[in-house]
């Protein structure tokens, strides 16, 4: 795998071809839904290449790529492109080998993909809520409706009894979920969590798998980002 490079801007020189034997993902460092990807990449052990996009400032050739101007997108040799986080991780997981992330009943698919459309309900609240803050709102009834939605999420762990969403071992849906909880300390949402014993402890393993520790930042840095984000300054490259 080729390092992180700085992020590609408007006027940057298209990249070439794909290298054979690999796959290009096109990212940006900080973005939670290129970090799935990133997650899947990272489980499966697969060969690829990073290149990572300035979100605010996009090259016309990403565009060309991806018309809806979002990341994750991959690329393969043959210049197939394929967008949307859930599709590339899925995409990533029936083509390449390795550890299976998807369960292969289809039942249990099933399940998972509909619990990752009941997760896709949860997404805007950590959106919603530092916006409010920020504007000087009264985030009670917000952080109350996330409370309730994240106490559904532990409730399926009790039932379950198990230490992840999918069984004893990591499964599709966890890393699907990650990424907006490596980022609750610096949304300062973490508080949230405080009634849902099963969920703090399904972070805690979390934190403990090779391919979540590759990818994720610490809060600090988190924090730097997400600051020069909200003043519309974001510092893609921040740490390189």
């Amino acid at each position: 795998m080729t390092p992180s490079q700085k992020s590609l801007a408007k006027g940057s020189p298209a990249p070439g071809p794909v290298p054979k034997g690999s796959i290009r993902l096109y990212s940006m460092r900080f973005c939670p839904f290129a970090e799935r990807t990133r997650l899947v990449l990272s489980a499966k052990g697969i060969k690829h290449e990073t290149i990572n996009v300035n979100l605010k400032e996009k090259p016309d050739w990403f565009l060309e790529k991806n018309p809806l101007g979002l990341v994750p997108v991959l690329e393969t040799p043959e210049g197939q492109i394929i967008y949307e986080s859930p599709i590339t991780c899925d995409y990533l997981d029936e083509v390449y080998a390795g550890k299976k992330l998807l369960p292969s009943d289809p039942l249990e698919k099933a399940q998972q993909r509909m619990l990752l459309e009941h997760y896709s309900k949860v997404v805007p609240f950590f959106y919603k809520i530092p916006v409010a803050k920020r504007n000087g709102e009264d985030v009670t009834a917000l952080e109350g409706e996330l409370r309730e939605k994240l106490s559904k999420f532990n409730e399926i762990l009790v039932k379950k009894k198990t230490k992840f969403f999918g069984g004893d071992s990591i499964t599709m849906i966890d890393y699907m979920m990650w990424p907006w909880f490596e980022r609750m300390e610096t949304l300062q949402l973490k508080h949230c969590l405080d009634q849902t014993p099963d969920l703090a402890k399904w972070m805690e393993r979390m934190l403990e798998d090779p391919a979540v520790e590759e990818t994720m930042f610490s809060p600090e840095v988190h924090a730097v980002f997400y600051k020069s984000y909200v003043a519309g300054t974001p510092d893609y490259d921040y740490g390189l």
